[in-house]
């Protein structure tokens, strides 16, 4: 069955949002483009979502059965983008203050990657989809949330043949078979950490979702340390969540790259070679990215982390693949029989940057 979509459309430039840019990297793992029409599922419905270069089209499908306004689709969309934030003028003061540390040879990232702003998600699903992101790349973490929401949610509709679900609520994601299942559809450790928080959500009256939605209002600290009591979750891991669901704008979510952006573009001091954060080091990082973008600081690491990347394909963690070519020479001395041996090659192999 055909089902027909009603759009609507409200003006907005690419560089205030650009779908493109936001939904690819590494903040959310659930849309679907099919046909240059984004899509996602949110309690009873899908949102659509297309773009041109000066408004957003959207419309939505409800789940069967039921009934849901254009209105209430909107403001959904005006909420998870934070559309009520200029970030024209974010972009601005971060371009000035990138300006006294810029490299004359190297592009602002604050020109070239334009339209790129904070989701404000839902938080449990934030909360499980960055477990899940531990050691991870971008597509697999996808492909994690979709078979959590075909396995474990609700049905929701199908459209272009393509069927939709909800993301799996903790009492669903509590049932005793749950952590096997998740082993077999190839979660790894990753399974027995969802279940467990799931069990905490539902059995712990100190941990509940309301608990974790309450945490908007509060501090990063007392946020952060409610996070922490969570199975599977780690300093990087409640940033995250901090950023891109609690409101914690100023939040910097610290790895690796993050650390060797901070020193090569931001004359940070520490060292080049360090492979794993300690806990002072991590809190350094933060608070100096804070101090050079302000109020907004986690803001403008996305835009610094996205910038960084090869191509928006890539995300939090991912392994790039690349090709270099190997010169393999050996030469032996002329032996007694008068032979001298020889063997020079090239070839190509694959490494992960």
């Amino acid at each position: 069955m055909t089902i027909e979509t009603v759009w609507k459309k409200f003006p907005i430039r690419e560089t205030e949002l650009s779908l493109s840019k936001v939904l690819r990297c590494g903040q959310t793992f659930r849309w679907k483009n099919i046909n240059n029409i984004w899509s996602f599922t949110t309690n009873d419905r899908i949102i659509l979502l297309k773009q041109d270069p000066d408004h957003i089209h959207y419309s939505h499908i409800m789940r069967e059965g039921t009934t849901g306004s254009d209105s209430e689709t909107f403001e959904f969309i005006n909420d998870y983008f934070t559309l009520p934030i200029n970030l024209s003028q974010l972009y601005t003061h971060w371009k000035f203050q990138h300006e006294k540390f810029k490299t004359p040879t190297k592009i602002s990232p604050f020109d070239t990657f334009t339209g790129i702003r904070i989701l404000r998600q839902d938080p449990w699903e934030c909360l499980i989809s960055f477990i899940c992101s531990s050691n991870n790349n971008v597509k697999r973490i996808s492909q994690m949330c979709d078979k959590l929401c075909v396995n474990f949610g609700k049905y929701i509709n199908t459209y272009q043949d393509h069927e939709y679900y909800s993301f799996p609520s903790p009492k669903e994601l509590s049932a005793l078979d749950v952590e096997s299942k998740l082993r077999e559809l190839g979660f790894g450790y990753r399974a027995k950490y969802i279940h467990k928080t799931a069990l905490q959500f539902v059995n712990d009256p100190n941990i509940t979702l309301d608990k974790l939605m309450e945490l908007r209002e509060s501090d990063h600290q007392t946020a952060h340390d409610f996070l922490l009591q969570l199975t599977g979750v780690g300093p990087k891991v409640a940033d995250c969540i901090c950023l891109m669901s609690l409101d914690k704008h100023d939040t910097v979510p610290i790895d690796t790259h993050v650390y060797q952006i901070a020193i090569r573009d931001y004359k940070f001091k520490g060292k080049k070679d360090m492979k794993t954060l300690n806990k002072t080091t991590y809190v350094a990082i933060r608070e100096f990215f804070k101090d050079i973008f302000g109020d907004y600081a986690g803001w403008a690491q996305s835009v610094l982390f996205a910038a960084d990347l090869a191509d928006l394909n890539n995300g939090t963690n991912i392994k790039v693949e690349d090709e270099i070519e190997v010169e393999t020479k050996i030469r032996l001395k002329k032996s007694r029989t008068g032979i001298e041996l020889k063997e020079a090659s090239r070839k190509r192999i694959k490494v992960e940057a």
